[in-house]
């Protein structure tokens, strides 16, 4: 999908997604700041109110070879808050790369999470990844369906009980 991309969420609330930049930095500290406990949770799988200054600079500098990372702000309004955000990031020299996914609590279930994936999706087959994974908590039965309706599979995190692994492969052999 070309960025950016307009979209209408189900509650007819128009949004632009995009990809990140460096001065979205405040923008996506923010939006940390306002997700609820759970969502927190949900996100980094464990407890934390906010991130180390370095991961909200590593975030809004993303290594083109290597992370994709994208926004999502409201298309009205004077003030237009990081609503959600996605990205994918690999290790140096990979064809795997990792996805997360992230939507404040107030613009959950309105329709964000398909095209936010499709379009790591699209990216990362572009940038010649072969596959892409993703370790969600097997208690997020939202995040567990999409991944299913996009043709990930899933098996169980041989290291903790509690997460799953989502795995989809994006080389067509």
């Amino acid at each position: 999908m070309p960025l950016p991309l307009s979209l209408t969420l189900r509650d007819a609330r128009r949004v632009t997604v995009r990809e990140i930049r460096p001065e979205d930095r405040e923008g996506l500290h923010a939006a940390v700041l306002s997700l609820s406990p759970d969502a927190r949770y949900t996100r980094f799988m464990t407890a934390v109110r906010d991130l180390p200054e370095h991961t909200y600079e590593a975030a809004t500098h993303p290594e083109p070879q290597r992370e994709f990372a994208l926004v999502v702000l409201p298309e009205e309004g004077e003030a237009r808050p990081i609503v959600a955000g996605a990205r994918y990031a690999s290790a140096a020299g990979s064809d795997c790369c990792e996805f997360a996914i992230t939507i404040l609590d107030d613009w959950q279930g309105q329709g964000l999470s398909t095209p936010l994936m499709n379009t790591l999706i699209d990216a990362a087959r572009a940038h010649g990844f072969r596959t892409m994974e993703g370790y969600v908590l097997s208690a997020n039965a939202p995040m567990r369906r999409l991944a299913k309706r996009l043709g990930f599979s899933e098996s169980a995190c041989p290291d903790d009980a509690s997460t799953r692994i989502v795995k989809l492969a994006l080389a067509k052999d």
